[in-house]
């Protein structure tokens, strides 16, 4: 599929120029061997067939949401159940912008882990806030900041972007309110999947749209979301310590 130059410049990112330098051998000097060809980079180990199902191909409504290519995926970044310690209640959605996660709060001590990738805005707001609503294909409309700071890029979108395949926001997007109203933070799809388990150049808070629409399906209305600083970040992935033993005074500990 050929993205289309909204996509295009809605994800773009920055790219690193090299420069290569030579220099003149005196006749006398002995041949130079030529350098050693770099190492390949490892191969990826091969994913599982259930983590290969979780992320194939599916009909949503209309539409067919594409599968994520296995170069893409690892066990490691697929969702899955982990052991995870808070105090929030179950169904508590805990985003961890700097780990590149995301967890909803299971009963037991544990918690669904996603894999996310992080726009710029999904570093601007962190605390508590609720999801009053969540949208399928949700239709995108650039900020009145965006369009101010590139009109450029964002004025013919003004009037906004249908949902859809190729939609900035991918398959679902979750809106987070506090007691202030909108934050514009969004929880939200992409068709760039290979922009999850980065700092993408835009977008909140963005996961594979099978994952997307995993978790929105596990997401009533007013559930609690709990956005970490990066202070606060990798907290209830290692269990508590345990409390002191108290001990009667004058007695051996």
């Amino acid at each position: 599929m050929t993205m289309n130059p909204l996509l295009k410049a809605f994800l773009a990112g920055t790219a690193l120029l090299g420069l290569a330098a030579c220099e003149t051998v005196p006749p006398a000097a002995a041949p130079v061997a030529p350098a050693a060809a770099p190492a390949a980079a490892p191969t990826p180990p091969p994913i599982s067939a259930e983590t290969a199902a979780l992320y194939a191909a599916r009909p949503d409504g209309d539409l067919t949401v594409p599968a994520i290519p296995a170069s893409l995926l690892t066990e490691d970044k697929a969702r899955q159940v982990v052991d995870y310690w808070t105090d929030e209640p179950v169904g508590t959605i805990i985003v961890d912008p700097y780990a590149k996660r995301l967890y909803q709060v299971r009963p037991g001590n544990k918690a669904m882990r996603y894999t996310v990738g992080v726009g710029a805005a999904g570093y601007g707001f962190s605390g508590e806030a609720y999801i009053p609503y969540q949208r399928d294909w949700p239709r995108w409309t650039p900020t009145d900041n965006m369009l101010a700071t590139n009109p450029e890029r964002y004025g013919p979108s003004a009037g906004g972007v249908d949902g859809g395949l190729e939609n900035p926001l991918g398959a679902r997007a979750l809106y987070i309110h506090n007691s202030g109203g909108d934050t514009f933070y969004r929880i939200h799809g992409t068709p760039d999947p290979q922009s999850i388990g980065t700092a993408s150049s835009a977008g909140c808070i963005r996961l594979f749209n099978q994952d997307i629409i995993h978790l929105a399906e596990n997401t009533d209305s007013m559930t609690r979301v709990v956005v970490l600083t990066q202070e606060q970040s990798g907290q209830g992935t290692t269990p508590p310590e345990p409390a002191p033993i108290a001990t009667i005074p004058g007695e051996p500990a």
